[in-house]
């Protein structure tokens, strides 16, 4: 009984792990797009703390006049560090992107939900 009660614990323990991001590669996060693919933009200016996306969302970051395309593709991740994905020296500080489920359960092909935030 105490080895299933084990097994149990450290099963959750992993799976709240890869809900984080924090353990997956970077290319089950997402996938870089084209910008004009996007269907909407967000400005991350030095004071942004996180950002509020959807599952299956192509967005466009603009930052400091520079800008890069994330469709937010992966069906089991809850938040992680843009920084992560953002082209290398894009970002100076941490932005984390919180990853709501696609309201249609269906990866959310055509959407235009959600909101940036800070």
């Amino acid at each position: 009984m105490r080895r299933t009660s084990l097994s149990v614990g450290l099963l959750a323990w992993a799976l709240a792990l890869g809900a984080q991001g924090g353990q997956l590669p970077d290319n089950l996060l997402g996938s870089p797009m084209p910008a004009a693919q996007a269907s909407r933009a967000i400005t991350i200016g030095p004071q942004t703390r996180y950002v509020n996306v959807q599952q299956g969302e192509v967005v466009r970051f603009v930052v400091n006049g520079q800008e890069f395309a994330f469709k937010f593709d992966s069906p089991n991740v809850a938040s992680f560090d843009l920084q992560r994905v953002a082209p290398a020296g894009m970002l100076d500080h941490s932005v984390m992107a919180y990853v709501a489920p696609a309201p249609d359960g269906g990866g959310g092909r055509g959407m235009r939900g959600g909101h940036g935030g800070r």
